[in-house]
């Protein structure tokens, strides 16, 4: 059956004039009025106040820190990795930002909390629908005298629940603390992935310079051997100088697949970092550098600001206090469901047996209907459903607060280590550079024949340890300074905005 473009130009016009005339009336005044009170009153529920905590006004004395930390200026924290000027960590990092697939999660994440949020505004409005029908009625009978009609309805319904004390006003609240804990949670990954990335690259630097390292030092075992090879043969030294020269040459040459590995496991953890299969950064990233530049160089100062401002930087802190502030409001939520509910419905309507006869006022039904309904009695489920949501809103402030607490522990704990990380670089720095000088000696003494062959091999491995345990030092102390910026809450200041627009994601063919 076809209607006629007009017939719904009429309803139209018939709807306004039938609205125009209610408003004009007194029960509409009157109605307004009821309304505007409800929905001035305050909303049940607790209201939020952000928690107070007694923080320290500075950092404790960091063992023999020997003026490392100045807590009078504020860390570089935003892109704290450029300070070390090194253009792979500055590449990975920015790219894992933007291509690691936690933080896609998270994004995804945030854009339904913001969905759930307009959701709950909704809820503050009236709900309108219309419908039009056309119902034909045939009587078959020949000797009927009753002619075949047909009946044609058009009709708006309107649903309304008003909101008298609060419940989806708190319903709102809870939804954009949710939100505001969404955009918090995207900042704490963005600042572990940063921490990662970085801490990821310190331990592929280092693998290659303890491969190079081990390399030299097989390099010159291979002279040693070679040199007690010769003094055998010259009768001048035993077959078992021989034998010790080739077991240490073959142990340090059995140290090299260990290493090896190492250096894959961060190549491919670089790379699923930043969104890539395993081995996409291993051709960027394998040119072992030189031994004095395998590790950008550190900040002899290093700007730590005070407790004060973990509580504004640290986005999981920010997290932990929107979390409660949305089970507070939710506290609200629940009660305002032992309070009476008012909801108002209403339809406009018209009924005709010709199209023509759509819209004018003779055709009209209206209906207006209010229903204040409570509930009287419930063997204390409602209650019990708040004293449930104020525990829960109990457990998000102890998070809050130990989340505070464990934010304080992990700065103070990353200000010692890196102190004393660089008190144990210095001592084996000095190690080091002793140790070869040892061994270059006794190998000098040996093939002269002034000291044995077992002194030519503690020398040997004495200096092999150092340098391995110089390079792991070194390693040590570049993360514990990446440790320190993660636990201040660096890496998530200057993150772009992110839209609403859903991720297009292609299947597989």
């Amino acid at each position: 059956m076809r209607i006629e473009a007009g017939f719904y130009k009429r309803v139209w016009r018939g709807f306004q004039n039938c609205c125009q005339r209610i408003m004009t009336g007194s029960v509409a005044g009157v109605l307004t009025m009821v309304l505007a009170g409800c929905t001035g009153l305050g909303a049940v529920g607790p209201d939020y106040q952000q928690p107070e905590m007694s923080l320290p006004d500075q950092w404790q004395e960091s063992v023999q820190s020997d003026g490392l930390y100045n807590p009078d200026l504020e860390p570089p924290l935003s892109q704290w990795w450029q300070q070390f000027g090194d253009p792979d960590l500055d590449w990975l990092i920015e790219t894992a930002l933007k291509d690691d697939l936690s933080i896609a999660q998270a994004q995804a994440r945030l854009r339904q909390a913001r969905a759930n949020r307009t959701q709950a505004v909704s809820a503050l409005y009236p709900e309108i629908g219309t419908s039009v029908r056309a119902t034909p009625t045939f009587y078959g009978a020949p000797e009927s005298e009753r002619p075949d009609t047909t009946q044609y309805d058009a009709e708006f319904d309107a649903a309304w629940e008003i909101d008298i004390f609060g419940g989806t006003r708190r319903s709102i609240e809870a939804a954009q603390a949710v939100t505001e804990a969404s955009e918090a949670a995207l900042a704490n990954i963005r600042v572990s992935v940063a921490a990662e990335v970085a801490q990821n690259y310190v331990e592929l630097r280092n693998s290659q310079m303890r491969l190079s390292i081990a390399k030299r030092n097989l390099a010159s075992q291979a002279q040693t051997l070679q040199i007690a090879q010769w003094r055998h043969q010259a009768g001048l030294a035993r077959q078992t100088d021989v034998a010790q020269a080739r077991a240490s040459l073959e142990q340090t040459r059995a140290s090299l697949p260990d290493l090896e590995i190492e250096l894959a496991r961060a190549n491919n953890r670089l790379s699923v970092l930043t969104g890539q299969a395993p081995g996409a950064v291993n051709e960027r990233l394998s040119s072992a550098r030189s031994t004095d530049r395998s590790l950008p160089s550190l900040p002899n100062t290093i700007a730590t600001g005070i407790p004060t401002n973990v509580l504004t930087q640290r986005p999981d802190l920010r997290e932990a206090e929107r979390n409660l502030a949305a089970e507070t409001a939710r506290v609200g939520q629940v009660t305002a469901r032992r309070y009476p509910s008012l909801n108002l419905g209403g339809s406009i309507g018209w009924t005709a047996f010709t199209l023509s006869g759509i819209g004018p006022a003779n055709s009209l039904i209206g209906v207006l209907a209010g229903t204040l309904g409570a509930t009287l009695f419930d063997g204390g489920r409602l209650r019990s459903e708040v004293d449930a949501q104020t525990a829960v809103q109990e457990q998000a402030l102890f998070n809050y607060e130990q989340t505070v607490l464990q934010a304080l522990e992990e700065v103070e704990n990353a200000l010692i280590s890196h102190a004393l990380s660089r008190q144990r670089v210095q001592a084996w720095a000095s190690s080091a550079q002793a140790s070869a000088s040892a061994a270059q000696q006794s190998r000098q003494l040996y093939q002269s024949g002034l000291v044995d062959f077992e002194q030519v091999l503690i020398t040997e491995r004495s200096q092999l340890n150092a340098q391995e345990s110089l390079a792991r030092a070194q390693a040590t102390q570049f993360i514990s300074l990446i440790q320190l910026y993660k636990a201040l809450g660096g890496g998530w200041q200057e993150t772009p905005s992110v839209s609403d627009e859903p991720t297009v994601v292609q299947a597989a063919s």
